[in-house]
C-alpha cells in the first residue's frame, strides 16, 4: 500500500492574501497589516510542532509596535538613515522607519512566512524595504548601517544572549540600537537605557488590542 503524503504547504503569499485582512494597527492607523485572526486557519501556512516557527509575523507585537509608534513621533531619528529592522516579523518596524523618510531600509527574519508577509506589507503601505531571509546575530554587524531597530527578541533566554551579544557588536562598530520591548522575561534591562515609553497593543501576546506601557532603550555603552 503507498503511503498517503501530507497535505502540500499553501504558497505563503498566496496565503496571506486570501485569509489574512488588512487592517490598521491599534494606536498605529497610518499602518496597514495583513493580520491573522480566529478563522484565519493560520496553522495550514505556519505548520504545527516544535520544527515549525511560530508564526510571530501574523500579529503586531508590542516590542515593534511601540518602535514603529516612535518612529513616525519622531521621524528625525531616521530620515535620511540607512536602517536595518531585525526579526522583522510583519515588517511593521520596517515599515514605520520608511515611512518615517529612512533613506534605505531593509528588513531581516529567519521565517521565509514572514518574509513573504513582509512583502505584502510593503507594499500595501507603499513603501519599498529589502527583505533578507537570514539569520545574522552570529555574523559581523550589517555594513552600510547607521541604526539597528530590535522589537520583542527577549521572548527566550537563550536567543537573547546570541540578540545581545550581536546589539553589542554593532554598537562598537558604530551602529546606533533601538530596542522595542514590554518588559518580557529576558530583557536585559541593566544594560538598557529607557528613552520612551508609549501605550500600544500587544495582540500577538494574547492580549487582544488592550494596551501595554511598552518601552524603548538604547544600549547602555561599555566604555
Amino acid at each position: 500500500m503507498m503511503k498517503r503524503s501530507g497535505t502540500p504547504r499553501p504558497d505563503p503569499a498566496a496565503f496571506i492574501l486570501a485569509n489574512l485582512p488588512i487592517s490598521p494597527v491599534p494606536a498605529i492607523p497610518e499602518i496597514l497589516l495583513h493580520t491573522a485572526g480566529p478563522a484565519s486557519g493560520l496553522w495550514r501556512l505556519a505548520g504545527r510542532g516544535e520544527t515549525n516557527p511560530a508564526p510571530y509575523w501574523a500579529y503586531p507585537w508590542a516590542g515593534g509596535a511601540v518602535l514603529a509608534r516612535h518612529l513616525l513621533d519622531r521621524p528625525k531619528m531616521v530620515a535620511g538613515r540607512r536602517v536595518v529592522d531585525l526579526g522583522a516579523g510583519s515588517g511593521l518596524v520596517a515599515i514605520a522607519a520608511a515611512k518615517a523618510g529612512a533613506a534605505a531600509v531593509t528588513a531581516v527574519d529567519v521565517d521565509t512566512n514572514a518574509i513573504a508577509a513582509i512583502g505584502l506589507n510593503a507594499a500595501v503601505n507603499g513603501v519599498n524595504i529589502l527583505v533578507v531571509a537570514a539569520d545574522i546575530i552570529e555574523a559581523p554587524p550589517p555594513e552600510e548601517t547607521d541604526i539597528l531597530v530590535v522589537g520583542d527578541l527577549f521572548y527566550d533566554p537563550a536567543l537573547a544572549l546570541r540578540v545581545m551579544a550581536f546589539l553589542r557588536r554593532c554598537q562598537a562598530s558604530g551602529i546606533e540600537v533601538l530596542i522595542g520591548d514590554p518588559h518580557r522575561a529576558y530583557l536585559p534591562q541593566k544594560e538598557l537605557q529607557r528613552i520612551a515609553t508609549h501605550a500600544v497593543p500587544d495582540f500577538g501576546g494574547g492580549r487582544g488590542d488592550d494596551p501595554v506601557q511598552a518601552g524603548v532603550f538604547s544600549l547602555v555603552s561599555n566604555s
